[in-house]
Formats: structure tokens, C-alpha cells, sequence
């Protein structure tokens, strides 16, 4: 019989104090968990009052400088009104937040039943990580996972619960898979390469992770996720509450939620094919005591057989490959061995 904290966190029963499996050596642990709202990764139009030129210079300044920027509908700060335009309406992502906390909101024995059809275990409901068994401490959180292209071949995986999950979620997919060229046409433009360079193989398996954080009784003793780059193209984030936070130098910024915003970020696969001109800001998720958190990321992936290795078009005698070549299956690998330590996967990139 599972003992309480081989059970996803949000399946225990009155939660008055944090399993010794949760707990974090200090030097992992949170730390400070108040931020000064000031401080924030940029939010950039990404149609803008200006023409393409600004925003493609905003797209690759906010990229540069954090690794991250965020995409809303409509923005409002202390200067001016800010109309940012992503194209993804607000009732498809209130109607796809929605049927995600449907989904968590379920038994744990439901949602691993609905996870649990698709042989080659692509479609899969966890907690903690995929490494739990492994794991020296664990992740406060449940995580959803499964492929989005192709929808033909994925889809009959995916939960049939709640009812509504397949309609939404396909329609959510195909509406951010469009969002991603957009942003991936606008970083070839800042880079210098042709327009698609990023499309077909270098962006043919995106794939959708829904996460939920529960709350913690204690949430400086233990993480959600632990500090990591992600190891994709770009990644999508679509979150309603705070808890994710990006390190830039040796600070954490609080990444604030703008109202139907999305967050972007760069993954280690585009700083390998940049040649390091884009870099992916290591990032981690916190918990809190009152209120339980979903986020939704979807991870723009190479296909399995893609070669990732940088562009060539950005590399001569003065500026040599920092990166060799790799199969992005083979990348997705070791990654995997190695994500919840952030040195030995920086370790192993330099390496390629």
C-alpha cells in the first residue's frame, strides 16, 4: 500500500505539515517569497501602434535580456494603455483553464485511469516528476502530459474526462501552435534567418504540460519545480496566479500574471540553434498556503529525429559553433536524466 506521500499532494486529506520526501536541503529551499512588483519581465505587443521592425526589436530585447516576456490581450500600467495582441481569445482560454482544473479536481484514480490508454505512455498523469522513484527529494505538484500534433494520432490518447477536454484543448492547441510560428517568424527576422526557418522538423512535436500546485502548509520548505532551463524550441506558459519566478543574476523576479497573458520562453534547443545568442533564463515554480495553482505550458519540440546543431547561417571563422550536432531525441535524454539539477544540464549542453 502507497504510504501518504507516494500520493499526488492534492489527494491528502487535511495537510497540516510538509512529508520529510518534500522537504529541500536549505540551499534548494525557496527562500525569500515576497518580491518587489517592480521588478518584471517585459510585456510586448506583438502587433504593437508601431510597425513590424519594433516588434521584432522588443521580441529579441526582452529575449536577450531575461529569456522571457509575456503576450496579453489587453495591459494597463502606470504610464500609458497597452493593447498586446496574441490572437488567442479570452473565452478559449477561460474555457481551457477551466477544463484543466476540471481534470485535477478529479480523483487521482481517475485521472491516471484516463491517462493510462496510450501504450507508448505519451499521454500520463504524475506527481512530483517522472523520476519519482528516483528523486532524492520531491515536487509539489500533479502534472498532465501529452503530445498535440499530430491531433489525429494523439487525440484518442488524451482524457475523455472531463467531457469537454478533447473539444477545448484541440482547439487550444491548434490556436497556440499558430501563436508559436508567429513568434518563431518574428526571432528569425531578429536573428537574421529566412522566415520558417524554424518550422516542419525544428518545431514538429509540440506537447502540452498541464501542471497543478496544490497548497502547502509550509511553502519555504519545498518547490514545485525545481530551477531549470526548458528544453524546447520555445515554451507557451499560460498561468492566472503567482508562482512562477525567473533568476536573472542572482535575483529572483516574480513573474507577475498579466490578465490572459502568455509567457514566453526560450528553451534550450533555440539557444543551441542561436549559437548562444538567445539564452533561456533558469526558472522554478513556488507554492503557496491558501489557494491551489494550474498552469498550462506548451513546449514547441523538434521531431525526434530533428538535428539540432547551430544555424548555420549565424557561424563563420570568427564566430565558430559554440554547440555541436545532436538528434533532439537523444538531447530529450539526457535532459531527462539529468532535469532536476540545472548545473548538469548546462554541463552537459556545453558538451554537445
Amino acid at each position: 500500500m502507497k504510504t501518504m506521500d507516494q500520493k499526488p499532494p492534492s489527494s491528502w486529506p487535511d495537510v497540516s505539515h510538509v512529508p520529510e520526501s518534500y522537504v529541500h536541503p536549505l540551499e534548494k529551499r525557496p527562500g525569500k517569497l515576497f518580491f518587489d512588483t517592480c521588478k518584471t519581465i517585459p510585456v510586448v505587443d506583438l502587433e504593437g501602434y508601431y510597425d513590424q521592425t519594433h516588434v521584432v526589436q522588443d521580441v529579441l530585447k526582452a529575449t536577450k535580456e531575461f529569456g522571457f516576456f509575456q503576450l496579453g490581450l489587453a495591459f494597463w500600467n502606470k504610464i500609458c494603455t497597452k493593447v498586446i495582441n496574441h490572437g488567442v481569445s479570452k473565452k478559449l482560454m477561460d474555457d481551457t483553464m477551466a477544463v484543466f482544473k476540471e481534470f485535477h479536481a478529479m480523483r487521482p484514480e481517475d485521472k491516471a485511469s484516463e491517462c493510462s490508454k496510450d501504450p507508448n505512455r505519451s499521454c500520463k498523469f504524475y506527481t512530483s516528476s517522472e523520476n519519482f522513484s528516483k528523486e532524492e527529494f520531491h515536487y509539489w505538484r500533479d502534472a498532465l502530459t501529452h503530445p498535440c500534433h499530430s491531433l489525429e494520432e494523439y487525440m484518442q490518447f488524451w482524457p475523455r474526462k472531463p467531457i469537454r477536454y478533447r473539444e477545448v484543448v484541440k482547439e487550444y492547441a491548434v490556436e497556440l501552435k499558430k501563436l508559436g510560428e508567429k513568434i518563431l517568424n518574428l526571432i528569425c527576422e531578429g536573428l537574421g534567418l529566412d522566415t520558417g526557418y524554424f518550422s516542419g522538423g525544428h518545431s514538429g512535436d509540440p506537447v502540452l504540460l498541464v501542471n497543478h500546485y496544490p497548497p502547502c502548509p509550509d511553502p519555504s520548505l519545498t518547490l514545485g519545480l525545481a530551477k531549470h532551463r526548458d528544453p524546447s524550441l520555445i515554451t507557451i506558459l499560460f498561468q492566472e496566479q503567482n508562482g512562477l519566478q525567473v533568476c536573472k543574476g542572482d535575483e529572483w523576479i516574480l513573474v507577475e500574471p498579466v490578465p490572459h497573458a502568455f509567457v514566453i520562453n526560450v528553451g534550450y534547443v533555440l539557444q543551441i540553434i542561436s549559437n548562444g545568442e538567445l539564452k533561456g533564463a533558469e526558472h522554478r515554480a513556488v507554492t503557496n498556503s491558501s489557494v491551489p495553482r494550474t498552469s498550462a505550458a506548451f513546449f514547441i519540440y523538434p521531431s525526434k529525429d530533428d538535428l539540432i546543431e547551430p544555424a548555420k547561417a549565424l557561424t563563420n571563422a570568427d564566430n565558430p559553433p559554440l554547440y555541436g550536432s545532436m538528434q533532439f531525441k537523444e538531447f530529450q535524454r539526457n535532459y531527462l536524466s539529468y532535469a532536476a539539477n540545472a548545473e548538469k544540464v548546462q554541463k552537459f549542453i556545453s558538451s554537445i
